[in-house]
């Protein structure tokens, strides 16, 4: 029962997205062209084949031998090109113990998870600074809203797994500690912006491979 779910809530996501269905077919992206805001353009439809509408990445855990013990392997029209237009996409996520999806969002959609392995604490945190979280175990479901800052982390002693799937193609993600502390934003901003000592700032910096 779990993988129907998961497709289903998949249509769910979508019935009320924008998409080329609803003038044509489909539109495979063309991952040589450039994506723009609406996503890429459409591949030739004579050169299209099945397996632009088929992707099996999905079926093998991630590495999750990293700073998080985390591993997200997307399934977005970059990757799959057959749901370009379509306003939906996937991925898996594999936890280790202790692993972690830290503090992110995805601007471009909302998001649906269902626990396949082990279990998981997940949540959000709304626009009026109100936190949702629950510790999901097997076939649970959670929705995290478009935008809202979110994460999710391995709760049990085994190995985590889940599936999510997204009402975009290209839904984006932004990591919270690598917006702040891995890039080259200056020491000086971030202490005056988030009350941190300097000291911090910089032992963060070092971690995730900021400068400044």
């Amino acid at each position: 029962m779990i993988l129907p779910l998961f497709f289903i809530s998949c249509l769910l996501l979508s019935s009320s997205s924008s998409s080329h269905a609803a003038v044509q077919d489909f539109c495979v992206g063309d991952l040589t062209a450039p994506q723009g805001p609406a996503g890429y353009s459409c591949k030739n439809p004579s050169t299209v084949t099945v397996n632009d509408f088929v992707y099996s990445a999905l079926g093998v855990a991630g590495n999750t031998s990293n700073l998080i013990k985390a591993a997200v392997t997307p399934a977005f029209a970059a990757q799959f090109p057959g749901v370009n237009g379509l306003g939906i996409s996937s991925a898996r996520i594999d936890l280790a113990p202790g692993g972690v999806v830290p503090f992110h969002t995805h601007p471009g959609g909302s998001e649906i998870l269902i626990v396949l392995q082990g279990t998981i604490s997940a949540g959000f945190v709304s626009s009026a600074n109100t936190v949702y979280f629950k510790t999901l175990k097997v076939a649970d479901i959670m929705v995290f809203p478009q935008g809202l800052l979110h994460f999710q982390v391995n709760a049990g002693n085994t190995v985590a797994r889940a599936y999510v799937s997204f009402s975009s193609s290209s839904p984006g993600l932004q990591l919270l500690d690598y917006a702040l502390f891995g890039n080259n934003l200056p020491t000086e901003l971030i202490a005056a912006t988030t009350f941190l000592d300097f000291a911090q700032i910089k032992k963060l910096k070092a971690v995730l491979g900021g400068t400044g």
